[in-house]
């Protein structure tokens, strides 16, 4: 896919239509050595923080994906096409210690433009970040007690703060 570079100060995206109609694919880890995972991810935000764009992610201490993202200082997002939905829940549901579930899924791996974690060639939107910040959910906190829930299992999310330090994007279909 043809893609063009956008300045991540200048990267505009509506955050409902980035996180609620694209399935994200979050990697991390280095491609150059081949230790990286991926999963797909449909919670998190994009704003400014701190004066840098940034992407917010979070992963529970129980995914494959975890130890990738402690160990490593790099990550991806990488929204796809919707023919791609299958190879997206594939990422989502196997997990990384069972299989080689990113070759099962048929996507693509590649170098991104500026930092150790790959990109997919079938994305349509790439941001590359440098972790900046985590910080765990503590239950203590949860003002609104149906957010609990979502955590049947104590498992509760890590977040992660990435600033966005590149962008690649298909040009837009018309």
């Amino acid at each position: 896919m043809t893609m063009r570079s956008i300045s991540p100060s200048e990267w505009i995206a509506s955050p409902r239509a980035l996180w609620a109609r694209h399935w994200l694919v979050l990697t991390a880890g280095d491609r150059e050595s081949g230790d990286f995972n991926a999963m797909t991810v449909s919670w998190g935000a994009t704003g400014f923080l701190w004066e840098k764009p940034f992407a917010q992610v979070v992963v529970r201490p129980t995914r494959h994906t975890y130890g990738f993202m402690e160990r490593h200082p790099t990550f991806t997002l990488c929204a796809f096409p919707e023919r791609h939905r299958e190879a997206l829940a594939l990422l989502g549901s196997r997990s990384g210690r069972d299989c080689d579930k990113i070759g099962l899924s048929g996507l693509t791996v590649g170098a991104s433009t500026a930092v150790a974690a790959p990109r997919f060639a079938e994305a349509e939107l790439v941001l590359e970040c440098r972790k900046i910040y985590w910080h765990d959910f503590d239950p203590g906190r949860f003002l609104d007690p149906s957010i609990s829930a979502h955590y049947p299992l104590k498992d509760y999310h890590r977040v992660y703060y990435g600033e966005i330090v590149a962008v690649q994007a298909a040009p837009a279909e018309r």
